[in-house]
């Protein structure tokens, strides 16, 4: 279910950014008469779909992995490697989460030049894709000392 919404919003958001960057051409090349507000709006929007898909629309197994140890090694190194890495992004996502906010809620007194959008509300998937790696990462801590997700599942086919 919440899988299905936040696929619902990536999508929307997407469809959202096709159709500025459509408003975008034909009012430049068909009409000779570009809008500065499509230019604004559509960076807005690709940094919206961008950070909302990596936060919660990519599965981890999609997303690109340099796997030439993990294939290389045994279970026991694999479940460690999981959990170490783990640790890592998800301890400095956690360390960081408090800083990004105040920063992101800082940025609430300055808007865009043209549509005049609050930078909070600009920068605010970036605070979402913090707190999804932190999230993430210990789920997939959990899931290691479970001893799933630890077979030679990144390769190429």
């Amino acid at each position: 279910m919440l899988q299905r919404f936040a696929n619902l919003i990536g999508g929307s958001l997407f469809l959202t950014l096709f159709v500025v960057f459509i408003i975008q051409i034909t009012a430049r090349f068909g009409f000779n008469k570009p809008l500065p507000w499509t230019d604004e709006a559509a960076v807005i929007l690709y940094l919206w779909v961008i950070l909302w898909a990596a936060a919660t629309v990519v599965p981890e197994r999609e997303h690109v992995v340099f796997d030439l140890v993990w294939n290389s090694v045994g279970y026991r190194a694999r479940q460690a490697m999981r959990i170490l890495g783990n640790l890592l992004i998800g301890g400095l996502c956690l360390v960081a989460l408090p800083a990004t906010w105040d920063y992101v809620h800082f940025m609430a007194r300055e808007g865009s030049p043209v549509l005049g959008v609050p930078f909070m509300w600009v920068f605010l998937p970036f605070v979402i894709l913090m707190a999804s790696l932190v999230l993430r990462s210990a789920w997939a801590i959990w899931e290691a000392l479970r001893g799933r997700g630890l077979e030679q599942e990144y390769h190429i086919q």
